[in-house]
This record gives C-alpha cells, structure tokens and sequence, in this order.
C-alpha cells in the first residue's frame, strides 16, 4: 500500500523519523444507502505527524473521521490503527467532534475529571496531566469557570484538554477551529505544534486554509476521494502556478478586462480574484502573464500600481484542483428587481454608514469604547476582532436593533427613528448565529423572509429560485432546514438577507465554517452588490478572505485601533516578519518564545515566523540564540505580514506593549 511518492515526502516532512505508518487506510468505501459518501480513499499517517484533511462540504472528511475513531464501520477496504482495528484502538485515540461535545453547566475541572472517570484514568496521572494540559492551553487560573462561560477558541482548548486526558497516541479533529478568532486559532495551533514534537500523531481536518499550511502533509479530498496528498512545496510544485499581486486604482475595470483573458494563451492567465485592494492573478509563466496584463491595461488607459509575482497559497491550489475537476458552482448574479423599483428609497448622501464616538455599557462593563466609523455606498468594511472585543454589539446598534449607550449614528441618511419599517427594508442583516427556522422547510424560510422584506410578489418566486440555485438546494426545498449542514444553512441565511436587495448590509461572520469554493461564491456575490452600490459591513475570523474587504478596522477591548486598507494595514506594522527554516523547529520556538514575546514567534510546518521590532540588531541575536542551543538554521529571508500575522501583531501590542529582545 505504501507508495514511494508517500515515502518521500512523509520523509521530508519528518525529517529522520521513522517511516512506519500508525494509520493505514488503503480502498476505503462508505456507502449510505445508494449515497456513496467516500469512494476507495487511501492514505497513510506516521508516527509525531499533523495530517491535514482538507475539502469542501460534503467531500467525506466527517464520515471518515467517524471510522477512524470506531464510532462507525467502512462499509468495504482496509483500515489499521496502531496495529488493530479502529474500534479495538479506540482507548488509544482523541476525537474531538465538529460540535463542542462538553457539559456546559459543569466547569473546567469538572468537566475533566468526568473524561478521566470514562476513561479509567488514575488519580495520580489525572492530575499531572491536568496540570501541564490546562497550563499549556493557559486555562491552569479558570479551573472553577464553567464550560459555557468560556469564549469559543477557550470551549475549544477545554475540548482538546479533554480529548488529551487519556494520554492518547493518536488525535483527530474534526475542524476543531471554526469560528474561533485568529489569536485563538494560531495559539491552538501553537499548542498542536507542542504536542507533535513530543510525538503525537494528528489527524486535523479545517476550512482554514492558512492554518492548514502548518500541517507536515496534507491530503486534497472532494467528492468522497483523496485527489492528492503531499507537503505544502510539493502541492505548490505540482499544481505549476505562480501568484501575481496585482494593484490599480481601477480593481473592477482591471477585474472585468482580465477575466476573458483566463486560459486563451497556453502558460498564461489562469484565474482571476479580486482580493479588496488588489487582483491575484495565476499564471504558468508569470513573465508571459505580464505581459497579458500590460499591454491589456495599456490599451484601456488603465493605470498599474504595482505588479509582484509570490508563492500560490494553499487555498489557490485547492480551488485551481477543485475547478479542474468541475466543481466550480457558477456564479448567478442576484436578479434585480423589475417592479416597485420606482417606492425604493434612492441614497441621496454618500455615507451610508457613520458612527461618532459610539459607546455601549452593559452595568458596569463597556462593550463599546468610543467607536468612529465611515463606511460609503458601494464599500465593503470589514470590522475584525477577537471574542469579545465588542464586533458583535456594535453591528447590532448600527442597524438599530440594541440602543447605543452615548454616541451619534447615521444610517442611510437618517439618524433618527433607526428602528422604523420602512429604514430595515433597505437593510440586509445576517447575524453570527443562523437565525432561520430550523423546522421549516427551506422554501417556507425563504418566502418568510420575501415576506418580512417586503419583496414584491411578482419577483418572490424568482429571487426564491436564484437563492436555491445559488445554495446547489434546488430540488430540495422541502427538506427541513434543520437537516441541512452548517455550510449549506449558511449559504441559506446569506441568501434570504439579500433577496431584497438592500442598500446596506450587515454580515457577522457569514463564511463560518464554509468551504472555500462556497466562500469564494459568497465574495463574488458580495463584490457584486457592492458595486450595484451597497454598502457592506462584514466580520470575519478568516482573515485571508478579509483581504477582500476595500477598508477594514481592528478592533480590541471595544476600541478599533486602526483603520485602513489590508495594504496599508500591513505597511503599517513596526518592524519585519522573518521566516526562518531550522532542523528542529519546535525546541526552536520554545527556546525563543522565552526570549521574545510569545506572539512573535509561530510555527508553519516546517518553517518558523518571527516579528523583530529592529531587524538588524535583533537578527545576529537571534542567530547566536539558535547557535548556543545547536540548532541549525537552513535559511533566513524577510516575508511580507500576512493580514494574521498584522491582526495578531496588533492585538498583542495594544494589550501588552510593545518587548523587546533579550539576551
């Protein structure tokens, strides 16, 4: 079963262990009734790996999780789990599930010591383990909080805590990160980088696709298969495109000159997305592709800011595969209205969006600290934050549904009588949790919503038909939504919050848990509104897709701290991200973590990220420090902030300051 090619890079991604598999699966088949869920997968996980799998809705990732937990039998193929069976390995395996599975009316310790009691844990090893888990998740002060009283990425670490109590030599999860915020998910993953390095075996499935580039290999799964598996470099070098980052003050004319230009010259142009302030732009040949876009641009008057060719991500090779083998849903643009339009209220004003020092007290704590914002007809914002920092109560006073404590608001031109019928039907609003009706069906949610929206009853049955077209759900809308999926309820509720066209929109975290195709629908869509004139506030704990947003604000302990477009967020960070490649990257991160702030130092894969507030002083320091541990450093070259690395820089400075190196 056990091929060259996964010999190799097993090897490269492993360094000098040993290439003895603890998980094989070879001709995997799960069939639910005539619905065949996955189709003959096989891959191979070795000992202190992190596997991820990765894949859209529905590709099979849960369904082959469930087998190799034990929790559910293959209907045919192989499976081996150290040795055995899964269901007979099953004492000496982690699962943690989609849904956070914990007693939220108990607290931290209890919930442990429940998970210790199922699992026969002795007293003795329970506490030791308590200790170093909840120490390294940094809960060791909160024993006595209640599980439901903890933030979603601290639910999350307790749920890993759980799942590591046992002592496992193998953890699944099951993406064990959706709808945490960015400083949680890259502490969580700091966390699994530790637990790697002392040799633990991870299997991790996420929709992140950022994170995802942390893993040592990675498997491509859609349509119930595994289409390719490999390192990061190797999924790079084998999908055979470049990335250019191309800038103009002219995105959507660009946009719209570039996109007939996709595969017309062999090596060229091969995809095009708007990406906020800029395009990325995949090409074969990026020196052919330049030329494509200048002599386009030139042609047209266009001017060109810049144009840099990078490294594909992770999300460009899992699309460009997914689109090669048809995948691709279409984009529909939202039928317009073709009644009435002459009772819609035309903006007079160009702020659609203005709040002047905006506060909200809840008794004695403030949610909202003096919050200014502006956002323009036919502007996305984005508004990012960590759990807690207020996002969620700002967007729910600006849209009139929580009185503001102090502070001024205009909204669509008025800044009186915010809660008025005729001002919410030119408002679109999705909030963080789904809120449509989980027992009715999806047809009767949607003629609810026409009907709350006041959209005219001749265009009812077209716009019902675009959003289950949209959502793939045509054909089925009479299942019950309750039934649906977390990706698919959410395409749902961003379909009902836009039938009606709105003039302003509020989308709170509308991507959560949705894959990358299907996010990358909802940005067409989003993009697509914005230039009929919407204006778009969005949150969002991916930060990748925020990119997409034309300015956005951070926002810390209910303040936002800066504003700006993604590029000038990023330009504006102190100091330089450096990469470093290292032999042993873990011990390489512990040793200067105690040197450094701990934010600044993060591990990807195989490679080490590092903010240095003064480069050239702080650079040799870091060498000599590598140095005296014998730690071997491969490379060292400066990279550009991601808009992560830049929100976590941010969040991290405004609550403690700015360290500086020791030595």
């Amino acid at each position: 079963m056990q091929t060259q090619d996964t010999e190799n890079s097993a090897a490269e991604a492993m360094g000098d262990r040993p290439l003895v598999p603890l998980i094989q699966v070879d001709r995997l088949h799960k069939n639910y009734g005539q619905f065949a869920a996955v189709r003959g997968i096989q891959f191979e996980v070795y000992p202190g790996e992190i596997f991820g799998l990765i894949g859209p809705d529905g590709a099979g990732k849960t369904t082959t999780f469930h087998i190799l937990a034990g929790v559910m039998n293959a209907s045919s193929g192989y499976i081996d789990v150290l040795g055995k069976q899964p269901r007979h390995a099953r004492l000496n395996l982690g699962y943690l599930t989609q849904q956070f599975s914990l007693y939220l009316d108990l607290s931290i310790d209890e919930n442990l010591r429940y998970v210790a009691g199922l699992r026969r844990v002795e007293a003795a090893d329970f506490h030791q383990r308590r200790d170093k888990y909840l120490k390294l998740m940094n809960l060791d002060r909160i024993g006595d909080r209640l599980a439901g009283q903890l933030s979603g990425g601290m639910k999350q670490k307790l749920a890993l805590c759980c799942a590591l109590i046992p002592q496992p030599q193998i953890l699944l999860l099951d993406e064990p990160t959706t709808g945490v915020d960015p400083v949680s998910r890259r502490e969580f993953w700091d966390v699994l980088a530790a637990l790697a390095s002392e040799g633990m075996t991870i299997v991790v499935a996420t929709p992140y696709l950022d994170e995802a580039e942390r893993c040592n290999r990675i498997a491509l799964m859609y349509d119930g298969q595994i289409h390719e598996v490999g390192t990061l470099s190797q999924l790079r070098s084998h999908l055979g495109l470049q990335r250019l980052e191309l800038r103009t003050p002219q995105i959507h004319a660009t946009e719209a000159l570039l996109m007939p230009l996709i595969d017309t010259v062999p090596q060229g142009i091969a995809d095009v997305q708007t990406f906020g302030d800029r395009l990325d732009v995949l090409a074969a040949d990026p020196q052919l592709a330049t030329g494509q876009i200048t002599d386009a641009l030139t042609h047209q008057t266009i001017p060109l800011t810049s144009l840099q060719t990078t490294a594909a991500t992770l999300e460009n090779v899992f699309v460009t595969r997914l689109r090669q083998q048809g995948s691709d849903p279409p984009f529909i643009p939202i039928p317009r209205l073709k009644v009435a339009t002459g009772q819609r209220v035309t903006p007079n004003v160009e702020m659609a969006i203005a709040a002047q020092d905006l506060r909200k007290t809840f008794g004695h704590f403030h949610a909202v600290k003096g919050v200014n914002l502006e956002i323009r007809y036919g502007e996305i914002y984005g508004l990012l934050c960590g759990t807690g920092a207020g996002k969620t109560t700002t967007i729910k006073i600006l849209c009139g549904l929580l009185p503001a404590s102090s502070g001024r608001i205009t909204l669509g031109g008025q800044s009186q009588d915010l809660r008025s019928q005729a001002l919410r039907q030119r408002i679109g609003y999705m909030s963080q949790k789904f809120t449509l009706y989980d027992d009715l069906s999806v047809v009767e949610n949607l003629e609810f919503y026409c009907g709350v929206y006041d959209v005219p009853s001749q265009s009812r049955r077209q716009k019902i038909d675009w959003v289950l077209e949209t959502c793939g759900l045509t054909g089925q809308e009479d299942m019950l939504t309750g039934r649906l999926p977390g990706g698919w309820k959410q395409r749902v509720a961003f379909g009902a919050s836009v039938m009606h066209e709105p003039e302003i929109l509020f989308l709170d975290e509308p991507t959560s848990g949705v894959d990358p195709l299907a996010r990358r629908q909802f940005w067409r869509l989003i993009n697509d509104l914005a230039r009929q004139g919407t204006a778009v506030l969005v949150t969002t704990h991916y930060l990748e897709e925020a990119e997409q947003c034309n300015r956005m604000g951070f926002m810390v302990a209910g303040e936002v701290v800066i504003q700006g477009s993604p590029s000038e967020i990023k330009a504006a960070q102190p100091g330089q991200l450096i990469e470093l490649r290292v032999d042993r990257p873990q011990q390489a991160s512990d040793l200067l973590k105690t040197r450094l702030d701990r934010w600044r130092v993060a591990i990807f894969g195989d490679r080490l990220h590092v903010v240095l507030d003064h480069p050239d002083t702080d650079i040799p320091a870091v060498k000599a420090i590598l140095d005296t541990a014998h730690i071997q450093l491969d490379s060292l070259r400066p990279v550009p902030f991601s808009l992560e690395d830049a929100f976590i820089s941010v969040v991290q400075r405004t609550d403690s300051g700015t360290a500086h190196l020791s030595t």
